[in-house]
């Protein structure tokens, strides 16, 4: 599918603070995997309006969506060298860089988006954004609610974690979310999301997960048939930014920046959770049946194992203080 090169807005700001010639202009490069009529696309066009109101000014702000800049892969390493200024991005797939930040995206560590939302704003995020700055350079500036993933089928009804053994299933590119496939019996295959649905089309995977409005965005009800609703993790995306560019910004404008998160942020999750609510009628209408699958069959497997497995990588008893959290 083609692509405008820059899909967004750019703005102009004035940096105050940053060491540059008067009437210099600073471009920020913002990319993202997900296509341009996902929210989170609009959210980076939201923050660019609003910034540029707060600020009067001369500050560039790029939106790159539909993989312009590269894979998820690309685009991390790409913010942590500071070629690419931001990027959101599932925790699962930070977790590559940063091993901590894959409890964040463990399957049924969140009990629904106001879990999330506690956790976000308590010593817990403030404690990884703080490693990961020290870690790798990268500044955890928000965390937005991308939905809660389910999983379709090209053409298996699946109605437990049995239907699912020797199943060919697409995960992202990361370790929890292939030890969760293996976990329910299947062969989990990574595979890069720009070329998901050409291979759901011509079968080289039979299934994916992903939250609904990620499903209807990228058209992926035109190559499947069923959708499952195991409602195995619910995903925060993390929106991140270089270091240094960070700290060039000076506080105004640092101030500026965050204030315009916040409000995007809160209209991008009430957008997921409103198309949360609408999209399994439409998928009936598109010709998807919906199953309503033994959910436990599912969860018990992934709970007996991934906690155990990955607590070394993201830390002893971080996951539990996520779970614990009211």
């Amino acid at each position: 599918m083609v692509r405008r090169a820059v899909v967004g807005i750019s703005l102009i700001l004035l940096l105050v603070g940053l060491r540059a010639p008067a009437g210099a202009v600073t471009t920020l490069r913002w990319g993202e995997v997900l296509p341009p009529d996902h929210p989170s696309v609009q959210m980076i066009e939201r923050v660019a309006r609003r910034v540029a109101e707060k600020t009067q000014g001369y500050l560039l702000i790029q939106a790159f969506p539909a993989g312009q800049l590269g894979t998820t892969r690309d685009q991390i390493e790409n913010v942590i060298v500071g070629t690419q200024q931001l990027t959101t991005e599932g925790a699962a797939a930070i977790s590559q860089f940063f091993p901590p930040l894959g409890a964040l995206e463990a399957p049924y560590v969140w009990r629904d988006a106001a879990h999330l939302a506690k956790v976000m704003a308590s010593p817990i995020a403030k404690e990884l954004s703080q490693a990961f700055i020290d870690k790798r350079g990268v500044r955890i500036l928000a965390a937005t609610y991308y939905g809660v993933r389910h999983l379709t089928t090209t053409r298996k009804p699946v109605r437990g974690a049995a239907d699912l053994r020797g199943f060919k299933l697409r995960v992202p590119e990361n370790e929890v979310f292939v030890a969760m496939a293996r976990a329910w019996g299947a062969t989990p295959t990574p595979i890069p999301f720009g070329e998901l649905y050409l291979a759901l089309r011509q079968n080289v995977v039979e299934g994916q997960e992903n939250p609904l409005p990620t499903i209807d965005a990228a058209k992926l009800y035109e190559v499947q048939k069923y959708l499952v609703l195991t409602g195995h993790i619910l995903t925060p995306r993390l929106v991140l930014i270089n270091e240094r560019t960070w700290r060039a910004l000076g506080r105004p404008f640092q101030t500026a920046l965050t204030e315009a998160l916040e409000e995007a942020v809160a209209w991008h999750n009430q957008e997921i959770l409103s198309r949360e609510r609408s999209l399994q009628d439409r998928f009936r209408k598109l010709g998807m049946e919906v199953i309503q699958p033994d959910v436990e069959s599912f969860r018990r497997p992934v709970l007996d194992s991934l906690p155990r497995q990955f607590e070394a990588q993201w830390g002893p008893g971080l996951y539990q203080r996520i779970v614990d959290t009211r």
